[in-house]
Formats: structure tokens, sequence, C-alpha cells
């Protein structure tokens, strides 16, 4: 019989698809003798079983959930449900992956009219069993019955203001008894049903809850955020609980081993004495910082601190640890590697490597490219001018600035709307996450810096600001004010997450500085590499930053971009007007000056890295105003100045965009197209470029040219354009004396040409593959209607698991590929082989490009340091070679 539970001695780590992430460290830390309250775990298997029958826990299933209770009593010495020595447990998810905050728990269960008098007589302490009963009560009929919190707040809320009391800690044990009444009460009134008095009832109850918690909407949303299956499953833990609110020997706290926002090697984390653990991280108290704990209880500092260590070194990785002290004792409840800043992850993976806990290729895996961003971005600049309005807790670093949104509703549609707003709230619960995603920072007036709003942030690498106590939020009103002050929706603020400052208005920003250890890490990552990344680079300014950010030379040089400048359009409208070769050559000629002096820049920027030029790619009529505008111009005109020279003009010009207008541009007169039909401009691009590299090498500097003609799809097409080329290279070189090596490649952007590719290797140095545009003809999508229109909803009903301009799609895409990469060298043993298209930038796409054999990746400058990282961790997990790193 195929085994579903696991009582915590019986698993180990290594069972994290079966247990789930907190089943299989709750089954590790038993193993390794740390003082864990026993239970069981529920497989993720069950979970799936459940739902492929109809959301029904099976016979094999309930029988075995009711053997393993049988030995947790034994264990114990408690039973569920006995009226003289009860068992109370709590009942938690564990889904493979983290998921903080996002799927249900139950705690206290077992506890109803009977139990309830047996816990205060256990503990002779009848306010504590009241206190944890109404507990109970309120989180088993939200998460299991489907009751808002927001009656039992309100009712408890009511309570405390009649009886005068400001905090929960100063209701007696007969208020508590009174707010359980009350809370019976609104069960009756909201479900029509008295509150389950069974305990074995409870528990199935609450086990199917969280088996239903793997597709809220709050847990989908986080699961299609941070790409995990939704085939997985969660797992159940049923654990028997021990209590942080049994008074003031006792507390409940979260540590992390080192400081989760700088990556510091210091406890760092929070707690409360007389609490429980969800009061933590639902930001309903406001925690003291951990080292306090040291003045209050040193004993139990002492243990927890050794104990955090002992976890770290077991995991060899940086630990998020839950904890209970039960009248001065310490239990664990859980642990989990620790989320953490892009900051943190760096500064932890090196400081590891260097205290001897891991190896360079380890730290390297530890840090996830897509976090590099982090710290790509601005900050705030502290000489300039601001207006401080508070501080709260800086509980994720970074700084943003937005108008303020108090509903993460709003905060969606106004994203959506490319507006930016920071979401501030009394506090966030996991149904804000679709906010919190959409907002540009977010800030909370209660909670502490493990709160799920922290917590949440850190994982996005948004800036985060928590427990602003001084922050007095109306949320009816759509106000905040911190004393005199009033701050209303869609007013503008700034935060700076690293401080915990809020600042009124904006505040200028400054580029990111790179610390020592960013660096040091991303040269352990180019030590292992064994693919090259370059940058997409149209200027010298943007070349200067991807050389200052690593690049190993220029992938992707658009040439049509140097045409962008407002003042090259005109030249270039005139160019595209005139109706003879030689009226066009005229202006050819001062393009030709302006595109070698940003040739020069590039070429010098580079220091000898290969440069990879694509010659003119856009159609004509991209470069002339729009055709409805104009008509608009044009008519308006005929009415008012029938007889004026702009009237004929603008006539002119209409008759033109007329000629070059296409029904589907993307498909039509571009391209290697265009440098057919009007060979003149591609040659004179060309002599642009030879011209720079000749100026260039005078100087001193070597230079390595590319030169790239795109769109082709036929060899004849790519052998004429390799011949002009050639041809306007040698006159420019044996004219000024000067020589040089250059390669002729192609951009592979058209199914035919991959299909072709042996054959175009006849006549090309390099391919280089652009995939945005393969992607478009491969699927037959054009991008910008697919992604407005249906994109997004393939992706929700999982028509496409990703949208494939954001990860190359490797069934198609990628075979076309590997096919042109493979027939290519065929032909070319040695030829060179590349992606430009965004997917360079991406770290599964650029796995694929490193199993598929392409020589380098391309991608924007701020994503070199990413493309780095992600080449490196694809040479670690599937290289054949094994490299071995220097010790430096």
């Amino acid at each position: 019989m195929e085994k579903y539970v696991y009582l915590f001695n019986e698993g180990n780590s290594d069972m994290r698809n079966i247990l789930g992430g907190k089943g299989a460290n709750l089954a590790e830390m038993t193993n390794i003798g740390l003082p864990v309250p026993f239970g069981f775990t529920i497989s993720t298997q069950a979970c799936n079983d459940y739902y492929k029958a109809g959301k029904k826990i099976s016979d094999t299933v309930e029988q075995q959930i009711l053997v393993a209770l049988e030995q947790l009593e034994e264990k114990t010495g408690k039973k569920l449900g006995d009226v003289t020595s009860p068992l109370l447990v709590s009942v938690r998810s564990g889904s493979v992956f983290s998921m903080p905050g996002m799927m249900d728990t139950v705690l206290n269960l077992g506890m109803n009219d009977e139990t309830v008098k047996a816990v205060a007589r256990l503990t002779n302490n009848e306010r504590f069993a009241y206190d944890s009963y109404r507990r109970f009560i309120q989180m088993f009929s939200n998460v299991v019955l489907g009751i808002d919190l927001f009656y039992f707040e309100q009712f408890l809320e009511e309570t405390r203001e009649k009886k005068g009391y400001k905090v929960d800690p100063e209701l007696t044990a007969e208020d508590w008894q009174e707010v359980v009444a009350g809370y019976k009460a609104i069960v009756k009134r909201q479900k029509k049903i008295e509150f389950p008095q069974n305990p074995q009832e409870q528990l199935f109850l609450a086990i199917r809850a969280v088996f239903d918690s793997w597709n809220n909407q709050r847990a989908i949303v986080y699961r299609r955020i941070h790409k995990i299956p939704d085939s997985l499953g969660t797992a159940v833990n049923v654990q028997s609980m021990v209590f942080g609110n049994m008074g003031n020997d006792s507390g409940t706290g979260v540590a992390f081993t080192r400081n989760p926002s700088t990556g510091e090697h210091q406890l760092y984390g929070e707690y409360l004495m007389n609490a429980q653990g969800e009061d933590v991280v639902a930001g309903i108290r406001t925690p003291e910082a951990i080292h306090v704990l040291e003045k209050e209880m040193p004993d139990v500092y002492k243990k927890l601190l050794a104990t955090c260590q002992l976890l770290e070194k077991h995991y060899q990785d940086m630990q998020d640890i839950e904890f209970t002290i039960e009248r001065g004792e310490l239990f664990i409840l859980q642990t989990r590697n620790g989320k953490r800043t892009a900051q943190a992850a760096v500064q932890i993976a090196v400081d590891m490597v260097r205290e001897g806990i891991i190896d360079k290729e380890t730290a390297i895996l530890r840090v996830d490219p897509e976090q590099l961003n982090q710290l790509l971005h601005r900050r705030i600049d502290q000489t300039a001018k601001r207006v401080p309005l508070t501080k709260g807790l800086p509980a994720s670093p970074g700084a943003a600035t937005g108008a303020v949104v108090f509903d993460a509703d709003e905060a969606e549609q106004l994203g959506k709307e490319g507006k930016k707003v920071i979401l501030v709230r009394p506090e966030t619960t996991p149904d804000d996450i679709h906010g919190i995603v959409a907002a540009e920072a977010v800030v909370t007036s209660r909670g502490g810096m493990t709160s799920h709003a922290a917590v949440v942030a850190r994982g996005m690498g948004k800036a985060c600001i928590c427990g602003c106590e001084s922050l007095k939020i109306d949320l009816k009103n759509k106000l905040f004010t911190v004393g005199d002050t009033v701050v209303k929706y869609g007013d503008i603020i700034t935060i700076d997450g690293s401080t915990g400052e809020i600042m009124l208005g904006g505040v200028a920003m400054i580029e990111p500085q790179l610390s020592e250890e960013f660096k040091l890490l991303l040269s352990w990552a180019d030590q292992v590499r064994e693919i090259g990344v370059r940058a997409n680079a149209d200027n010298p300014v943007d070349a200067r930053k991807a050389f200052e950010f690593g690049a190993g030379g220029i992938g992707l040089c658009r040439t049509e971009h140097m045409f962008m400048d407002p003042k090259r359009i005109p030249i270039v409208q005139s160019m595209i007007l005139a109706e003879n070769y030689e009226d066009r050559t005229v202006f050819l000629d001062q393009l030709l000056i302006m595109q070698q002096g940003d040739f020069e820049g590039i070429f010098e920027a580079m220091e000898g890295h290969p440069v990879t030029i694509r010659l003119l790619d856009p159609p004509m009529h991209e470069f002339l105003p729009d055709k409805e505008e104009l008509l608009v111009e044009v008519t308006k005109l005929q009415l008012t100045a029938p007889d004026s020279p702009e009237l004929a003009e603008k006539e002119r010009l209409l008759k033109k965009v007329n000629q070059l207008a296409e029904f589907n541009p993307m498909l039509g007169h571009r391209g290697c197209r265009l440098g057919i039909i009007y060979p003149e401009i591609y040659e004179m691009q060309v002599r642009a470029i030879i011209n720079a590299a000749v100026k260039v090498t005078e100087k001193g500097i070597p230079v390595k040219p590319e030169i790239m003609i795109p769109l082709v799809g036929h060899v004849n097409e790519l052998k004429r354009m390799r011949q002009l080329v050639e041809e306007t290279a040698e006159q420019v070189m044996s004219a000024t004396g000067v020589y040089f090596d250059y390669l002729v490649g192609t951009m592979i952007e058209v199914p035919r040409a991959a299909l072709t590719a042996d054959r175009i290797a006849e006549q090309a140095d390099f391919f280089s593959f652009g995939t945005n545009d393969l992607t478009q003809t491969t699927f037959g999508f054009s991008r910008d209607d697919a992604e407005g229109k249906f994109l997004q909803t393939y992706i929700e009903q999982k028509v496409l698991l990703e949208n494939p301009f954001a990860v190359l799609d490797r069934e198609g895409v990628g075979k076309l590929i590997e096919m042109g990469v493979t027939l290519g060298r065929k032909t070319k043993r040695n030829l060179k082989t590349g992606i430009c298209g965004e997917h360079g930038g991406e770290k599964s796409s650029i796995e694929f490009c490193y199993l598929a054999g392409l020589d380098y990746v391309s991608c924007s400058p701020y994503r070199v340091p990413l493309a780095r990282l992600a080449a490196a961790q694809a040479t670690i997990r599937y290289g054949q070679k094994q490299k071995v790193l220097t010790k430096n």
C-alpha cells in the first residue's frame, strides 16, 4: 500500500517533493535532535489525489492519518479531544517551494467547550486557555468555514473599547470568555451552524481547507509570478502545539541567521512576548528586535543563537527560523532557506565562501540572476533636497517614487495604465499580492521586518517600509496623516526602503554602484562560464555602460536607432523623399558623417572587443510622419491655404507615405530587401563603419567590426550584400592604407534561414539569431497584437506556459536555432553563433543557448551582469568540462 503519511522521524531533507519544504525540514530537524514539537506530514501526493477524486480524502489517506494521530498521541501522552489531557495541534501547509503566507494555517485545533477547561486547569491559567480558544475559533472560522475576519476583529475592537482597553493582553479570562461566546454567535449568524465541537471533525475539515488553499487566488498568482508548477500540490503538517501566549515567560518569533536585507553576519529577527506566531507575521502587533531577547531571557537567547548556528552549518545556507518559547523553554517550529534581497544574496554567498562553508560554484548557484536587477537600479541622491515626513522600519531596500494608493485593486489597475504607485496599508495580507506586484513600493503602519509585506516585497525586490506607526491611515477617506500633515490618494511620495524614510514629493535618484562582493562573485562566474556575453548598444553611452558591466563586446548595434535623433530625422526624410539616386546621395553623405562619429565612439568604448553592427532593418515608412495625421493636416490646408507651398510639400509627403505603405510591414520591404533595391543606403553605412574603424585604428585602438545583414531568407540575398560590403570596405582600406580584419554575417530571423542554414553559411562568417522576429515568424504572432489582445489569456489558461517573447520557446523556436547551428557548422565548422533578441538576458533562455552550443548571448547593458551569472550557472549545471576556480 502506498504511503501517504509520515511521522517527522520517518522523513528527511531529501524528501522535499513528497513532504514539501516545511515537512522535510521538520523531519530533518527532528533527526538532528533539535527541540521540534512532534507531528506528522500528509504528502503532496495525497493533495494531488484529493483533487483527482473531486476534492475527497480517500479512505486510505484517512486511515493513515488516524494511525499517525494515534502515534502522535502516544508520543506526547495526550489525546485529541481528551478532557483530562487534551492534545492540541497546528495544521499547516507545506509546498515544495516556499510560498510564505499564500496558503492556509489553523492553530490550536482540538479546542472545544470542554477541552478549554482542561487546558485552563492543566496550565493553571484560565486567561491563556480562553485566549487560545478564541484564536482557534477565529482562525478556523475564517480558513475552514470561510467567514470574513472583519466580523471577529470588529467584535474584539468593540469589546476592547467597551472595557477601556488598548491592547489584547489587558483582557482578563472573563473577558475572553465573552469574546468566545461572541465569536460562536458570529458563526451561528453567518453560517447557520454551531461551531464544530468534535476535534476529529475539526482536523479533517482543516486538512481539506489546506488542500483547498493550494488553488486559492493568491496562491495561484504567487505560483505564476515565481514560476512554481501547479502540479506539485501541497503537503499538510500536523504538529503538536506549543504556546507562546502562556504569560510573560512565553513568546514567539522569527529569526534569520543573517540579515536578509544586507547580508550582514548577525542574528536578525523579531519576537513578541505572550503571543502566538501569527501575531508576528500578520503585523497585528509591532514586535521587539531579536537582540532585546538577550537581555530579557539570556539563556533562551543563547540556546537560540546556538540552534541558528547549527542549522546554518547543517543546511549550508542562511536560515529563516520560526520559534516559540513556552514557559522559558525554546522550541523550533520551522526552518527554511531564508528569502533575501539581491544585496544580501551576493554578500552571503561571498561571505560563506570566505568562511569555508561553501565553495565558489555553490556561491554562484546561490544567487538568482533575476535578483541582480535590484543592484543595478537607482537610489536616492543624498545631496538632493527632500521634504522628510516620517520614518518606519527599513524592511526591504531600494527607493521609489509614486502616487499614494490605499487599495491593492487600485494599485493593480493604475499599474496597468502605466502609472507608478506606492501601496500604503495598515498591514498587507496575502490577498494583497496583486497590488504589491503592481506597486513600486509598499508602506505599512503596522508589522515588523518579518511581516507579510516585508517578506513578499523583499522576494520581489521592491522597496518596503513597515511598522510606521506615526502614519494614521484613513482607508475610508483615502488619506493618511502624520501629525498635522495630510497625504491624500494620488499625492506623490518617495520612500527609501534602506533607511525607512518617507518623503513628500519626488526626490532625485542616482545610478547604482556595484559592491566589491558583487564584482568578486561575477569574476568567479566569468572563470566558470563557457559562453560569451555581449550587449545590445546603439550609441557610445550605452556601449560604455555595457563595457562597465562586463560585456565582452557588442552583439547588436541597431543602426536605425542612430537615425531616430530629432536632428537627423529631417535628413533621413529628405533622403527617403529623394526622387533619384543623385539627390539621395546628397543626404546619404550627411548621414554618413553622423553614423561614422557614432561608430568611432562605440569602437573606442569597446577597446578592441567585437562590435556587431546590423545594417538598416525597418521599413522606410517608419521614418516618415503618421499617415492619418498627415492626411488631417493636408485636408486642413486644402480648406485654409489651398495655394500655399506648405500644402504642396505636405501633399508630396503624403504621396510618398502612400507609396511606401504596406499591408504587413513586418514581412515587407525591410532588411536586406532594402539593401538590394537601394544599395546606396547599405553602401553608405558600410563606408561609415569602415571609415570609423580606420580612424580608431589610427589612434592605436584595435577594432573588430562584424557587419550583419538583416532578414536574410535566401543565400543569394546574403551573397549579393556580402559582395557590396567587401567592395566598399576594400575601397576605403586601399585608399587609406589601413587594413584590419572584419566579419560579414547575417541575422537568422525567419524560419527559411534556419532551414537552409547550411547554404547561407557558405556566405556567412557568423549567425546571430534574432529571436524577437524569429519568434514572431515561427508562431505567426504579431508581438504587439498578441501581447495586447490574447497572449495573457493564453498564459492564464495554460495554452502557453510562458510568454514566448520573454522566455525562449525551446520546442519550436529553439528547434530552429538548434537546426541553424547544426547546419551552419556542417558547412563552416568554426561558424560563430549567438543570439541578440531580448531572450539574451533571460536566465532560462541563456541556459538553452549554452546547451545549443552558441558562442555568446547579447542583451541590454543593464542585464549583462545577470547574463554573466546565468551563463556560469548553466555551465556548472550542464557543463562537460570541469573547470577549477582559482583561489582568489
